[in-house]
């Protein structure tokens, strides 16, 4: 790490110090607005039927809540169900539901409604679903009566509570889907006021939260700012209070110069990959994907594109999660090798390809720019074509109409996405397919540590993307912001917490 990115560190250290002094020495206070600024804006504002993170961002625990959910810390704790039992067999999950919870629109939440979103999730032919392996091993949802829940899986899932903790799994109101898409009701401490398009979401204060004490805000405005320059120029003219998610390192070194705002930096579940349509030619043959991966110098990127912030992955697992292995030994970056095996695939003058990048997130743009000059240097000639996030959306994640993309993935221990085939990376490995259920299925902590490091070795071995970097949670805001999460173990701007010192 160079001096200035050391210096950087320990400034950011002192801040986040300074910050968790501050707010331990004053009490919360109640009221005011808080404006953050987004990178771009949602496709829609119901999880449960898009993947886009920043729908997320907005709506997690903010507007809508599942039975459990991630804190700040990134522990799974109750959250619409205050506790819940685990039969023997680990096959039976009962939940004893929170009472006295009402939806945004005065309807009492019970079991019913519990029962209605996860049937909806797990049925084989409700094609609003994106992640139906979430719910694949829950064979019965019964409401034994108003407030307790008994969810019976056909085996034992190791991953059921993490999937229970994902946005995807937020409560819906029983019989009003079709409504979350633009007018989302939920349980949370916020309700959905306007959606003025182009512009922002509003949320404000849900007066008969069953939480006591919180939010402290009255009002949440998100607003959208697609253009990098112009979100941190509305930053520093108090247009808005918070960038949660910094794109650019170096703007935070920039920030932390101003004295009236403040940067934290933590971590993430943001791991940032090159991916590639594994049934598409050439990248249908594991010579090139190896070739590809020994091409990428991950130490470049992470420094011209995150300013020397990132870890490199090897695979697709965060260095924070407790299973994880590190693999970049695996392909060193290695021009020679990446020639050989190109010319042992049948490309000894290389090939053209493009690359297709999501412009709303500057990281994605500049690693896919680095990329293309290291693969000049082995042969491969990429076109860089650049596509707005909802065209990235339909045409790379729903459709797999791509060669190469880069972006980030932030959801939590995700790496069971690889064990579906229909997945836009388009990887079937039936191995990797055995392992992971394996993995889900064991009720042993130690076997669940080695079957994941068995299923990080083989996407590495068959270089089924280009692992780059965990991205860095960066964060900057004005001095007044108090409460905001430092880390993000969840796809989450949770404002629950946060308030505005006067």
């Amino acid at each position: 790490m160079k001096r200035a990115h050391v210096g950087l560190f320990l400034v950011c250290l002192f801040l986040i110090a300074t910050v968790g002094t501050a707010q331990t020495a004053q009490e919360p206070v109640y009221g005011g607005t808080l404006r953050a600024g987004m990178e771009g804006e949602p496709p829609g504002l119901d999880p449960t039927i898009n993947p886009a993170a920043i729908i997320d961002r907005v709506v997690y625990n903010n507007l809508f809540e599942g039975l459990v959910k991630f804190d700040r810390h990134g522990k799974i704790v109750p959250g619409l169900a205050k506790s819940w039992d685990i039969s023997k067999d680990g096959k039976v999950y009962t939940f004893h539901l929170e009472k006295g919870v009402k939806f945004h629109n005065g309807q009492p939440f019970t079991a019913a409604d519990v029962k209605y979103t996860l049937d909806l999730a797990k049925d084989p032919d409700n094609k609003t679903k994106t992640h139906k392996e979430y719910y694949k091993d829950i064979a019965s949802v019964d409401a034994v009566d108003d407030y307790t829940v008994k969810i019976t899986l056909s085996a034992v899932n190791s991953m059921f509570f993490y999937d229970m903790a994902r946005g995807d799994s937020v409560i819906l109101p029983k019989n009003m889907q079709p409504e979350m898409k633009t007018r989302p009701i939920g349980t949370g401490p916020f309700k959905f006021k306007e959606w003025v398009k182009g512009d922002h979401v509003t949320l404000v204060k849900f007066e008969q939260y069953y939480r006591p004490g919180v939010p402290y805000l009255d009002e949440a405005v998100f607003k959208f700012i697609e253009n990098t320059p112009a979100r941190n120029a509305a930053l520093k003219a108090d247009d808005i209070d918070v960038i949660g998610w910094v794109a650019s390192p170096e703007t935070a070194v920039e920030f932390d110069k101003d004295p009236r705002l403040k940067v934290t930096s933590g971590v993430s579940t943001g791991d940032v990959i090159m991916s590639t349509n594994n049934s598409r030619k050439p990248f249908n043959d594991g010579r090139v994907r190896r070739a590809m991966a020994h091409a990428i110098d991950r130490r470049a990127i992470i420094d011209g594109a995150m300013f020397g912030y990132g870890t490199p992955i090897g695979s697709h697992m965060s260095p924070i999660n407790p299973n994880y292995v590190d693999l970049t030994w695996m392909y060193p970056y290695d021009p020679e090798k990446a020639r050989k095996l190109l010319a042992e695939a049948g490309y000894p003058d290389g090939f053209d390809a493009v690359i297709k990048l999501p412009s709303i997130y500057p990281y994605s743009v500049r690693s896919g720019e680095i990329i293309t000059d290291l693969f000049k240097r082995v042969g491969i000639n990429l076109k860089i074509e650049l596509i707005e996030w909802g065209q990235w959306i339909d045409r790379i994640y729903r459709n797999a109409d791509y060669d190469l993309t880069v972006i980030g993935h932030v959801e939590a221990f995700d790496i069971g996405i690889y064990a579906n085939p229909e997945y836009y990376f388009r990887y079937d490995n039936p191995t990797f397919q055995e392992v992971i259920r394996r993995a889900r299925g064991s009720a042993d902590p130690g076997e669940q540590s080695r079957l994941y490091a068995i299923a990080q070795y083989i996407l590495a071995s068959d270089a089924v993307n280009g692992f780059l970097f965990e991205a860095p949670s960066l964060i900057a805001m004005r001095e007044e912001v108090m409460g905001w999460w430092k880390d993000y173990p969840a796809i989450a701007h949770d404002v629950t917490e946060v308030w505005i010192a006067k």
